[in-house]
């Protein structure tokens, strides 16, 4: 990977694109891959056990299947998807109609200051250059109330730029992997006290890159 860098907003538009033409094949492709991962399952299962029916997650980076959403909103604790892919978020509303989703922007949620109990960032940010991670951190600190807990997940590695192949389909999209330092320092520059970080092995249907589970708690303002 590599090449060029655009602007935040020329690389939010090259993913929005990419997603509206791969959305149908992404959906049959993982719709139900939870299904054979169960360290994501009890992953999941520990996040949800510190939410109940009174709390507000956003599913941030949705996807057409919202599947990892809609895992906690089965547990009977409210979740909101939200993606930057217009057809995503069509998918999404036809397959959870009991479920709420908005098009946005990850670093320009449509929520109020101390908003969300829990974010839930599903290799979501994969798709933006490290230089600009930090502002989506920004955003998600802005949107938790205090003690909110953040959830993340990325691929190992140290590349990124470019793709122009996704799923089959000739696309232009940024892919970009972390380390586990990486990801704790993005946690605690951004004002979070970092609860679990850990690093697995990739599933045998899966393409065979280590992934990142982390989960941080928001810090009181000053």
């Amino acid at each position: 990977m590599g090449g060029r860098m655009d602007r935040i907003e020329a690389i939010n538009a090259k993913t929005r694109r990419a997603y509206n033409l791969v959305a149908d094949r992404y959906h049959e492709l993982f719709h139900d891959e939870l299904a054979v991962k169960e360290y994501d399952r009890k992953f999941l299962d520990e996040f949800a056990g510190n939410f109940n029916s009174d709390s507000l997650i956003c599913d941030a980076g949705c996807g057409p299947s919202a599947h990892i959403g809609h895992y906690l909103f089965d547990k009977g604790i409210p979740v909101i998807g939200v993606d930057i892919s217009e057809r995503c978020i069509e998918l999404a509303r036809r397959f959870h109609p009991d479920m709420r989703f908005e098009i946005s922007d990850m670093g320009a949620l449509p929520f109020d200051n101390d908003f969300l109990d829990g974010i839930i960032a599903y290799y979501s940010i994969i798709d933006t250059p490290k230089i600009y991670v930090d502002r989506i951190f920004q955003e998600f600190y802005r949107v938790l109330k205090p003690g909110g807990l953040l959830l993340v997940t990325v691929k190992v590695g140290s590349g990124e730029g470019y793709l122009t192949e996704l799923l089959g389909y000739e696309v232009e999209i940024y892919f970009s992997c972390f380390s586990l330092d990486e990801i704790r320092s993005y946690y605690d520059e951004n004002q979070f006290d970092v609860q679990l970080l850990e690093q697995r092995r990739p599933y045998d249907v899966e393409i065979p890159v280590d992934r990142i589970y982390a989960v941080g708690k928001k810090r009181p303002g000053p």
